[in-house]
């Protein structure tokens, strides 16, 4: 099977790991790139370690309306870059849209794979989750579904490396002014602050309406740690059962006996989950650890895409995470 595809954005972070990922799949076969500001050179001209069969691909400039035949398309665009374009792709290319602008929009299916496979399968436009909404939606999601916590009462506390701003995040994010620095940001604003009190509405039945999210930018490339606290009576061997079933046949997500470090998932598609529980507290504690390019970005889009294009879900993604 070889399934045309394209990536819109290859010139970014997200969009150059969808190309690391795709470069090694067997059934999607890369026939279009583009980007604006690389418009006009090669894939091997910005990626010199491409594959001899697409190191002479030119990278075009985007129009939606002057694509060549596809069935698949990737498109990894800022929030806010996408939403008009896209619309113009004719509706016999499926499209995975790694940016923000279709999550939880009518049309489309909001793509976190490990929770609803079966909401995504068949679909022809899917929405990728945030990089932050991936890892806590999915140590949240066993615990939301279960009761076993409040949803209203979620504090989430999050990490990330510097990747997750993109390749445009301008000044504030260059090596002189994050490294040996620890950086919140976007209190009470976050761009993925609906898309999680969403989700967590749609998982639990409940309002998410006290949902807090403080994220923080930390100095390493890439990794996204996410630790939550949440009322709830549960005990920790609750929450792990909740987890274990949850995810009996999920291949993705890992359930951990120890807190998990970002490392652990570095160039992967894995999620790792761990809970600690006090009752007499009325505290439970959820940690979620994702690379935000790949299960963040690019990797769970594969697999979204792997969905969609009736794939196993693993294809392409079963690589070890590269450690240390």
């Amino acid at each position: 099977m070889s399934i045309r595809t394209g990536i819109v954005g290859i010139s970014g972070f997200g969009g150059g790991e969808a190309l690391r990922l795709i470069a090694a799949h067997p059934a999607f076969e890369l026939v279009y790139a583009a980007g604006d500001s690389t418009a006009g050179s090669r894939i091997a001209d910005r990626f010199p370690g491409a594959p001899h069969g697409l190191a002479d691909l030119v990278i075009e400039k985007w129009d939606p309306e002057a694509l060549p035949e596809l069935d698949l398309l990737f498109a990894s665009l800022p929030t806010g870059a996408s939403a008009e374009a896209l619309a113009r792709v004719p509706g016999s290319v499926r499209i995975v849209d790694i940016g923000g602008d279709h999550r939880h929009v009518d049309g489309w299916a909001y793509g976190l794979a490990d929770v609803w496979p079966e909401r995504i399968a068949g679909q022809r436009r899917v929405a990728n989750p945030g990089c932050f909404p991936a890892a806590a939606l999915t140590a949240l999601a066993p615990l939301l579904t279960e009761g076993l916590i409040a949803p209203g009462t979620i504090v989430i506390d999050a990490k990330t490396g510097v990747s997750g701003a993109g390749r445009g995040g301008g000044d504030g994010f260059g090596y002189a002014t994050t490294n040996e620095n620890l950086q919140p940001y976007g209190l009470l604003k976050h761009v993925h602050m609906p898309e999680m009190e969403t989700t967590i509405g749609l998982l639990s039945g409940g309002s998410a309406a006290g949902l807090v999210f403080t994220p923080h930018l930390v100095p390493m490339t890439r990794g996204l740690l996410v630790t939550m606290y949440c009322r709830g009576q549960a005990t920790t061997a609750q929450c792990r059962d909740a987890a274990r079933a949850f995810y009996a046949d999920r291949p993705f997500v890992r359930l951990s006996d120890a807190p998990p470090q970002t490392k652990w998932a570095a160039g992967s598609n894995l999620c790792f989950v761990h809970y600690a529980a006090d009752p007499a507290r009325d505290l439970v504690m959820a940690l979620g650890v994702v690379d935000n390019l790949g299960k963040g970005a690019a990797g769970q889009a594969v697999q979204n895409a792997n969905i969609i294009c009736d794939l196993p879900e693993t294809t392409g993604l079963a690589g070890m995470p590269v450690w240390p």
